[in-house]
């Protein structure tokens, strides 16, 4: 596939990947974006997965048509994209590699090979003439790993975006209408805690005259570029992206579940259009994450568990802390024959976040959902509306 003239993408789709990063189920599969830039000093722009290692090096040596390349630059060292260093390395002994300092220091943990000839050091801004190209280096700190750069080609006016502008899913199985969803799922789950990086990426990228992303995951983006960068920018503002309810719930014998869906039927009859409903325990934690994000409020039911939370709702409260929610509205429901505490433990799970308000309305059901019960949960539509 030609990205320009001179661009060519030599990247695999796996679709027979279960769990990426072993935690994220992708039905759709994903992409190892992988590029080669033909000039006067060819130039590829990262490796892929080990998963991929021979398909790769098929569309490797298809797109240099026996030439060899001057340069490979090392945009993020996380295994996905950089399992092939040292194989192509030693293919091609007289082939430089392009990185910031930090890769250089972090390159040996993943590699027994001698890089120390063959470094080509960059620092911020400086650039790189390959013949009719030019790079130019911006690092990318904590974007997600430490190390991590991008490259802006001048000529052709290309960001490669390294994780930036990824998304889960094979390109061949990519839908380009719904690029948000899954963008919007891979984003916060991966890049989500480091919002503060990804602003200060984007004020860069702000100065530069941008008309390709060629990010490491997902399809090459070259239209309509405002609305991805859009997106990044209300995403890592934690800004809420629509107006609309999640209610997650962690129930144990499904009388939690009942008041829960209770609750999402009381706001859909109210005219609340964005709402999705998350049973904790069966649906993928990921998308939940995913929906938190997406909306602007949340409600959270769980049942007491060993006097606490369920695990599935303690689990995923912990995972939007780690990966920085804020500045929503959150209502509680729980429940407990005996002592029920869960609405406690949510609220002080929730006070370590930064500027979560909590819904002075709440439910406490025993047991079982009664018509007292449905008044309170309608309490809290009526306040969280």
């Amino acid at each position: 596939m030609f990205v320009t003239d001179s661009v060519k993408y030599i990247g695999v789709d796996d679709k027979d990947i279960d769990l990426f990063e072993s935690q994220y189920v992708v039905p759709e599969g994903v992409s190892y974006n992988s590029y080669v830039i033909m000039d006067e000093k060819i130039t590829v722009m990262d490796t892929v997965d080990a998963r991929a290692t021979d398909e790769w090096v098929a569309n490797l040596k298809e797109a240099l048509g026996g030439k060899t390349p001057e340069y490979l630059v090392i945009s993020h060292l996380e295994p996905d994209h950089a399992a092939n260093i040292q194989k192509i390395a030693e293919m091609y002994p007289g082939m430089k590699l392009v990185s910031n300092a930090k890769t250089f220091q972090m390159l040996p943990q993943f590699f027994d090979f001698d890089f120390s000839g063959r470094a080509v050091t960059v620092k911020e801004g400086e650039e790189l003439s390959i013949g009719s190209h030019t790079l130019q280096f911006f690092m990318a700190p904590m974007v997600h790993w430490p190390e991590v750069m991008v490259t802006y080609e001048k000529s052709e006016k290309i960001l490669f975006s390294a994780d930036g502008f990824g998304k889960f899913g094979a390109i061949s199985a990519s839908n380009d209408d719904d690029w948000a969803c899954e963008a919007r799922r891979y984003y916060f789950n991966i890049v989500g805690k480091y919002g503060a990086q990804v602003q200060a990426l984007l004020k860069k990228a702000s100065g530069l005259d941008i008309g390709i992303i060629c990010p490491l995951h997902g399809p090459v983006l070259k239209e309509n570029l405002g609305y991805y960068i859009n997106k990044y920018d209300i995403w890592s503002s934690y800004k809420p992206e629509d107006s609309g309810v999640l209610v997650a719930y962690a129930s144990i014998h499904g009388n939690t579940a009942k008041a829960a869906k209770e609750c999402a039927e009381m706001f859909k009859n109210k005219g609340v259009g964005k709402l999705e409903l998350f049973d904790l325990s069966r649906d993928d934690m990921a998308e939940a994450i995913e929906a938190a994000f997406r909306y602007d409020r949340m409600v959270i039911a769980s049942a007491t568990y060993d006097g606490g939370l369920f695990p599935v709702m303690e689990d995923f409260l912990a995972h939007l802390k780690s990966k920085n929610y804020q500045k929503r509205k959150v209502a509680l429901i729980e429940n407990g024959s005996w002592a029920p505490v869960a609405a406690k433990k949510m609220a002080d799970m929730l006070g370590s976040m930064k500027d979560i308000e909590i819904c002075e309305k709440k439910a406490s059901i025993k047991s079982v959902m009664k018509e007292s019960d449905k008044k309170d949960i309608e309490a809290i539509v009526e306040a969280m509306l």
